[in-house]
């Protein structure tokens, strides 16, 4: 049973930058695409940025594109947001997400497919 937590959340300037990890245990996430989401109070989530199991394939949802990377690192079991440029409007709950990938280059950004979740961290932007 892979076991997600996040990490790197706060409070931060508009403009400033924040790096997110998702950290797994009980398990490799070698064979696991994985994403990040992220939820306002009694909103639906939001897709933000997905990443095929080796790395070599990345999606971003339209409103992060030039502003969010996405990355990995296997070694480490541990995925990465890098968020650049952020915005008051960034502000919300963002969680990390995995599921089984079926193939190496496979993204996913539908939130329903995805079989293990984090608890979220908190990025607060301020005007």
């Amino acid at each position: 049973q892979v076991q997600l937590v996040e990490s790197g959340g706060g409070l931060v300037q508009a403009g400033g930058s924040l790096r997110l990890s998702c950290a797994a245990s009980g398990g490799t996430l070698s064979n696991y695409a994985m994403a990040w989401f992220r939820q306002a109070p009694g909103k639906e989530r939001d897709f933000v940025a997905a990443i095929s199991w080796n790395g070599a394939n990345t999606y971003y949802g339209d409103s992060v594109k030039g502003r969010f990377t996405i990355s990995r690192d296997n070694t480490k079991n541990t995925m990465y947001l890098q968020m650049n440029s952020l915005k008051p409007e960034d502000t919300t709950i963002y969680c990390c997400a995995a599921v089984r990938g079926a193939y190496p280059n496979y993204v996913e950004d539908r939130a329903g497919v995805y079989d293990f979740w984090g608890q979220g961290t908190q990025v607060t932007v301020s005007s």
